[in-house]
């Protein structure tokens, strides 16, 4: 019965983390992990920003003879978003650059999912006041119009 508990669990996880991590946005597709990594990828250059950033555990943890699903996190933005930031809130900058973050599922598709720009820069809120905001919600459509392509 706990077997049968613990499976039920992990089937419902990601439902948990739709509905449960507040200022997330997450993207189950039909595609491979391979393959939503490199459309989002090329959807953030296709929209504006730069990749910064990239890490995951799969590799590393492959070369020690470990197998674990496909994971990667996708660190993007631009020195405009950065010059920007820095001139409303020199403590905001540690956010940047943002993450997406793709998963591989069980039955072998893949995750996009992303903390929104406003939800990441809202402690920061009172520093960098109604500018930081407006960065924000730029940078909200700029993720959206990622995932939107990403996940396609």
């Amino acid at each position: 019965m706990r077997a049968l508990w613990g499976f039920l669990c992990l089937l419902a996880l990601p439902v948990w983390a739709e509905e449960r991590l507040p200022g997330w946005a997450v993207y189950p597709t039909g595609k491979s992990f391979d393959d939503l990594v490199t459309d989002t990828k090329a959807a953030v250059k296709d929209n504006g920003l730069i990749v910064v950033t990239q890490a995951g555990p799969t590799k590393a943890a492959a070369a020690r003879g470990i197998v674990i699903p496909g994971n990667l996190v996708i660190g993007a933005f631009n020195n405009d978003y950065a010059v920007r930031v820095l001139e409303t809130s020199v403590n905001a900058m540690i956010e940047a650059p943002i993450r997406f973050y793709v998963t591989e599922n069980e039955d072998g598709t893949a995750t996009l999912s992303y903390k929104t720009p406003s939800f990441v820069f809202a402690p920061y809120a009172d520093e960098g006041g109604e500018t930081l905001k407006h960065i924000a919600q730029e940078l909200d459509a700029k993720f959206q119009a990622v995932a939107d392509s990403a996940v396609k």
